[in-house]
């Protein structure tokens, strides 16, 4: 079911190596012209706008973009005690991680009398979408929420696709995790139409304002990804995020059914997704496709997987060392990284590029999906080269402020005027001597 790269006789340079691994080929620039349109409509004709696209695209037309707070409690009264019970771990596990990462401001003292602090401010408003498509998240709601909240972020709204199912409104078990994080706002639409209201605002059909946002987070389908391509600037965005991967590095140590396990547990989020296992093993390699052909008949959405785990964005990668291994993990610098491999603790440590990184046979990527307390909002398409996954850190500015006596600007006026000159910007220096217009 994997097609087979083989470099154990070479691995290649890292820029030969991005172009011959397997990946998912996604075209954001190939639909910027129909989303275009919708994003302008939508800031022109605002919720009157919304309505029709999303009548068009979801088939259903709801009756308002704001869900009416009663509906959220609802949604939770009903929800499956198991499903609550869960929905509470995972919130307290990653309210855990992230309580931990937010920053403190920082003042450095310069000189005597001259001071520089680092503030550290949280984003105003969020727009925060749960996607609705193949499958419901409501842990997308946990993992966009809670580094919002740990930031301090003051407003919050969660967006999602409205389900003709539930008369107009998001999956019933979104609305139930938005109550249990205590969001009290939770619009009801998706795609490109979601990214444009949540950053033009408008009025809703019971005329109540829908205020505009000041950044929006979250994974979506290609037209949501579009849509904040052609946003950011106006709003900020977390990331343009494309298909789900996951890349194994394993050794002959690994244990074939937990490998196929995880391989099929990514391939079952979409046909885009990637699963690539990358071994110095042929035995293991054979054994997992073996596994594969087994668990794959088994599975729930077998067609589902069986098309991406067969696509060319999926594969195995056969080295000659764990070491060689390395080396290509990280030139693929995949949004999930499992390490399944003796001494497994000491291989994760020298990997360089990851969204996350899963360490031995008993840290899955399902387990970060939901209750490790990591976020599982991860970069895809090998941004995790420069880019980092969310966390507390994506709602924060850092803010420098300036705070310099006379005595302390003095003694540094002539650093100033010296640097001006040498870039031709006389009024720069001009702008410090004005204040010592005694000379002294």
């Amino acid at each position: 079911m994997l097609t087979r790269t083989d470099l154990r006789s070479n691995v290649p340079s890292p820029a030969e190596l991005r172009a011959a691994l397997p990946r998912a080929e996604v075209d954001v620039d190939a639909v910027l012209h129909r989303v275009r349109p919708i994003v302008d409509d939508v800031r022109a004709r605002g919720v009157e706008a919304v309505l029709e696209y999303t009548e068009r695209f979801d088939g259903v037309r709801p009756a308002s973009v704001r869900v009416p707070v009663a509906e959220l409690a609802a949604a939770l009264a009903a929800l499956a005690p198991e499903v609550r019970a869960a929905l509470e771990e995972s919130i307290a596990r990653a309210r855990r991680v992230h309580d931990d990462q937010r920053r403190v401001d920082k003042t450095t003292q310069v000189v005597p009398g001259g001071t520089v602090t680092e503030r550290w401010v949280p984003v105003a408003r969020v727009g925060l979408y749960a996607p609705g498509g193949l499958a419901v998240y409501p842990s997308s709601v946990v993992m966009n929420v809670v580094p919002a909240q740990a930031a301090g972020v003051e407003s919050l709204v969660v967006c999602s696709p409205p389900q003709a199912e539930f008369g107009g409104r998001p999956h019933p078990s979104i609305l139930a995790a938005a109550a249990l994080l205590g969001v009290d706002e939770v619009w009801a639409v998706g795609g490109a139409q979601a990214a444009a209201i949540l950053a033009h605002g408008g009025t809703d059909t019971d005329g109540a304002a829908l205020d505009p946002v000041d950044m929006i987070t979250g994974p979506g389908n290609i037209y949501l990804t579009a849509a904040k391509r052609l946003l950011r600037g106006l709003i900020g965005i977390d990331s343009e995020a494309g298909p789900t991967e996951i890349a194994i590095l394993a050794d002959a140590t690994a244990d074939p059914v937990h490998v196929a396990a995880d391989l099929i547990s990514q391939a079952e989020h979409d046909t885009l997704a990637a699963s690539v296992l990358v071994t110095d093993s042929v035995e293991l390699a054979d054994a997992v496709d073996a596994e594969l052909v087994r668990q794959v008949a088994a599975t729930k959405h077998s067609e589902r997987v069986a098309t991406a785990l067969s696509g060319k964005q999926s594969g195995t990668v056969l080295v000659s060392s764990v070491d060689d291994g390395l080396r290509v993990v990280d030139a693929y610098a995949a949004e999930h990284l499992e390490i399944q491999t003796a001494d497994a603790r000491a291989v994760a440590a020298r990997v360089r590029n990851a969204g996350a990184v899963f360490v031995g046979a008993h840290s899955p990527v399902s387990l970060g999906d939901y209750c490790a307390g990591s976020n599982h909002v991860l970069p895809t398409g090998g941004c995790a080269r420069h880019s980092s996954g969310l966390s507390v850190q994506t709602f924060l500015r850092g803010i420098h402020v300036v705070d310099y006596s006379e005595d302390a600007l003095r003694e540094v006026a002539g650093h100033v005027v010296a640097l001006a000159n040498a870039e031709d910007l006389p009024a720069h220096g001009q702008a410090v001597t004005a204040r010592f217009r005694d000379g002294a």
